[in-house]
This record gives structure tokens, C-alpha cells and sequence, in this order.
């Protein structure tokens, strides 16, 4: 049996597949958008509308890179202010069009640069958590390798949240708790024990509703499996009215905790 920190390892693992295989993977025709209108495009969220076979859907995705060179473009999937309002941006515009949203999040946290700072990353993302509580359209938000704080729940406000059998999620890295709290970020696996941040952990705490299981030996088998649960995942949610919608996805969240 893994420890919590063996989980972390496999989330951040160079080898893992990224939002954009995932892109690739389940959806057909996908045409990226670009920009927030505001001030320029973030590469860390990739962005568009594409077809879950004859459903049309907005699809968001955080990105790190597979290689030095894509990692630094996509500022290693950590967004930047601009990445949550382009992600906002085209969830407004599926909210318009009667399209769901299916968000792929692999993040270890939003950027925390001057420049970020300076451009409302707080604002950026505290936007994005109101905003899609009263979306009027399904959404559905689907980790699928680190779910890190704010940076991943700026696209997990959903109906409902799934997770990769080998993904995370968490309000804090370990590493950057072990140093809060112990000054040692040495400490980083004891820390990952007590945060509770593995799919089994987050899901007996009703965070997530479903894990997913992994198959990166056939990884276009567990493609074709995930894209059969969205489509069901859609039909259900289809039938409710946006009211209903809405007045579901607001319950979900006061619940936790309980």
C-alpha cells in the first residue's frame, strides 16, 4: 500500500499525462480560444470548444508541459490571472450557447510572481469560485494529476468533482506545509499524511464523487471508459432545469464538512 507522499510522487511524476492528452484523448475537433480581453493569453490553461462524440462542450484544461521547453511556456501549468479570466470567459460563453463545461485540472497552485500579484490573482480566482456556483450550465471537474489550493478550485466549482485514482488535492503542498508548520520541509510525507489529500482520503470527506481508474499501459482504453461516464454524467445532468442546476451545485458545497 502507497503512503500519502507515494501519491504526490506519482501526481507529479515527468511521465504522468497532461490536460492536453486528455484534450486529445477524449474530444473530437477541439478548437482552442485564446485570451481574457483584459490583458494577454495564459498558456497554463488551454481553452475551447471541441465534441464529446456528438456533444458540443467547452473544455478547460491547466497544462505543465512534457519537456523543459513546454514546461516554461506553460509556466508549469501554474495560471496566471489572465488564465482564470480566459477560463471564466469561455464558461460564461458555454453558460450562453447551452453547452457543458468539463475542466481538467493538474495544478500544484496558481502563480504566486509580482506580476500576478499586481494583475488580481486573488480577485482572478475569487471571481472564478462565485461564478461558476451560480453557472447555469452542467460542469463537471475531472483532477487528473495535482489539485493544489485555490489555483485548482478556480476550476472545481462543479456539479461534480472527480479524481484520478493516483491524483491529489489539497489546500497546500506538502512541502510548503511541513515548512509552515515545522519550519522542515523535510517533513514533506508526514505533512501529506495529515492532509488527507489522496482520491480514497478526499473522497470518504464527500470532496469528490467519483475516483477514476488508471491504465497508463492502455491509456486509450481508460480514454474511451471516461468519455462513456461523461456522456452519462451528462445525460443526468441535462434534465435539470438551471434553477435546479444551481440550487444542486450550491448544496453540494454547504454539505461538506457536516
Amino acid at each position: 500500500m502507497k503512503t500519502a507522499y507515494e501519491y504526490v510522487l506519482a501526481a507529479r511524476a515527468k511521465d504522468r499525462l497532461t490536460g492536453l492528452d486528455f484534450i486529445n484523448g477524449l474530444f473530437l475537433n477541439f478548437i482552442e480560444l485564446h485570451g481574457d480581453r483584459r490583458f494577454a493569453d495564459d498558456p497554463a490553461i488551454i481553452g475551447g470548444v471541441a465534441y464529446l462524440e456528438d456533444i458540443p462542450v467547452t473544455v478547460l484544461a491547466t497544462e505543465k508541459g512534457r519537456d523543459t521547453k513546454s514546461r516554461i511556456k506553460r509556466n508549469f501549468g501554474t495560471p496566471n490571472p489572465e488564465g482564470y479570466r480566459k477560463a471564466l470567459r469561455l464558461m460564461k460563453q458555454a453558460e450562453k450557447f447551452g453547452r457543458p463545461v468539463i475542466c481538467i485540472v493538474d495544478t500544484s497552485g496558481a502563480f504566486c510572481g509580482i506580476g500576478a500579484e499586481e494583475r488580481g490573482q486573488g480577485h482572478a480566482i475569487a471571481e472564478n469560485l462565485a461564478e461558476m456556483m451560480a453557472l447555469k450550465t452542467p460542469v463537471l471537474s475531472i483532477l487528473i494529476g495535482e489539485g493544489g489550493s485555490g489555483g485548482a478550485l478556480a476550476l472545481a466549482v462543479a456539479d461534480e468533482v472527480w479524481m484520478l485514482e493516483n491524483a491529489v488535492y489539497s489546500v497546500i503542498s506538502p512541502e510548503g506545509c511541513a515548512n509552515i508548520l515545522w519550519r522542515d520541509p523535510e517533513k514533506a510525507a508526514e505533512a501529506a499524511q495529515n492532509l488527507k489529500l489522496t482520491a480514497q482520503n478526499v473522497q470518504a470527506l464527500g470532496v469528490v464523487e467519483r475516483i477514476v481508474p488508471e491504465n497508463s499501459k492502455e491509456p486509450i482504453k481508460m480514454f474511451e471508459n471516461l468519455a462513456l461516464e461523461i456522456k452519462e454524467w451528462y445525460k443526468k445532468s441535462v434534465s435539470l432545469s438551471p434553477d435546479e442546476l444551481t440550487e444542486r451545485r450550491y448544496e453540494r458545497f454547504r454539505k461538506m464538512g457536516v
